[in-house]
C-alpha cells in the first residue's frame, strides 16, 4: 500500500547572515528591502545570538512528527518538510511527493490558528503544487487537539512559580500570537476568535482567575494591524497597578525571532522600564509530547 505523504509547512528563516538580505527581499515579494530595513533586521539576529535557532528546531519537530507518527502507524506516512521562504519550498516537496509516486498527502503547518495571511496560503501553495491528481487533506488549524492546550496550561503554571513568590498570586497572563493587517476581518477571517479561544480555554485548564489577549510583532508597514500591540499593553500596567506578567506566545511553537527578540528583549525591556517583573512561558520546541499530538492530529486527518 502506498504511504501517505505529509507536507510539514513553516514560514522559513534564514541560515546564515549572508542569507538574511535575499530572505527579507523573498518575504517582501521580491522588492529588496532599504539598508536602514536591512540594518535592523541584522540588529535583531545579532542580539539574539546571530542567527535564530529556528531552522534546526523545524528540521527537530518535523523528525518529531514522523518518529510519532512511526510509532503509532508504522510505515504509513512519509513526512517531509516545505518552506514558504527558503529551501526546501513547499512546491520542491510536493513536486518531491509526486515524483516519488505519493497520491495522497496532509498538510500540516507549524502554526495553530488558521488565517487567510497564514495557512490558507500555505495550503493554497501547496494543493497548487501537488495537482488535481493527489488526494490532498489541508489540516487550517490544530489548536483544539486534544493535548495541545494541556502542554501549554502546564507551561502557565511553570511561568507563574518563577515569579518571586510575593508576585504569584494572581499575575495578569498575556495570551499572544503574531499580528496581522486589520483588513483580513473584511472577508471574515476568524483567527483572533481562535486566539481568544485558545487562552480562555488554556485560562481555565490552568485555573486562572483573569487573563488578556494581545498582538505581537506587526510589520513595519502603513497598514493598521490587529491590536492591541503587546508593548502598549506593557506600558500601561503600571497605571492599572498591576506588576506581575506571565506571556504566553501561544501563536507560535519554537524560539526563534517573533519570541527570542520580540519577547525576551523587547518586552522585557519595556516592562523592566515600566516596573513590571516579566516571566514567559517556555517553548514547544521539539518536546516529544508536542510533536506527539501533532502526529495524532494527522492520524485524526487518515483514521
Amino acid at each position: 500500500m502506498s504511504k501517505i505523504g505529509v507536507l510539514v509547512m513553516a514560514y522559513g528563516t534564514p541560515g546564515s547572515r549572508e542569507e538574511v538580505e535575499p530572505y527579507y527581499t523573498r518575504i517582501r515579494h521580491g522588492r529588496p528591502p532599504t539598508q536602514e530595513q536591512l540594518d535592523d533586521l541584522i540588529r535583531r539576529y545579532e542580539a539574539i545570538g546571530g542567527i535564530s535557532p529556528l531552522n534546526e528546531l523545524t528540521q527537530a519537530q518535523v523528525a518529531g512528527i514522523a518518529q510519532g507518527l512511526e510509532e503509532l502507524a508504522p510505515g504509513r506516512f512519509d513526512v517531509r518538510f516545505g518552506s514558504k521562504y527558503t529551501s526546501p519550498s513547499i512546491e520542491e516537496t510536493a513536486a518531491a511527493f509526486v515524483a516519488d509516486g505519493i497520491t495522497e498527502v496532509v498538510g500540516l503547518t507549524l502554526t495553530p490558528h488558521a488565517a487567510s495571511m497564514g495557512s490558507a496560503e500555505y495550503m493554497e501553495r501547496a494543493k497548487t503544487a501537488l495537482g488535481p491528481d493527489i488526494d490532498f487533506h489541508p489540516i487550517m488549524y490544530w489548536y483544539d487537539t486534544p493535548g495541545f492546550l494541556e502542554i501549554l496550561a502546564d507551561k502557565v503554571r511553570v511561568a507563574i512559580a518563577s515569579l518571586p513568590t510575593s508576585l504569584q498570586a494572581n499575575p495578569l497572563v498575556l495570551f499572544t500570537a503574531h499580528s496581522l493587517p486589520v483588513r483580513i476581518l473584511e472577508s471574515g477571517d476568524t483567527y483572533p476568535e481562535q486566539l481568544a479561544d485558545s487562552a480562555q480555554r488554556i485560562a481555565d485548564l490552568a485555573g486562572l482567575s483573569r487573563h488578556e489577549v494581545a498582538w505581537q510583532s506587526a510589520g513595519r508597514t502603513p497598514d493598521p494591524w490587529l491590536g492591541p500591540d503587546i508593548l502598549e499593553v506593557i506600558a500601561a500596567l503600571p497605571a492599572r497597578d498591576e506588576h506581575a506578567l506571565v506571556i504566553c506566545p501561544v501563536g507560535f511553537v519554537a524560539d526563534h525571532l517573533e519570541v527570542l527578540f520580540d519577547v525576551d528583549i523587547d518586552a522585557q525591556r519595556v516592562a523592566a522600564e515600566s516596573g513590571v517583573t516579566l516571566a514567559r512561558t517556555t517553548s514547544l520546541n521539539a518536546d516529544p509530547a508536542f510533536t506527539t499530538v501533532l502526529a495524532k492530529r494527522v492520524l485524526q486527518e487518515c483514521p
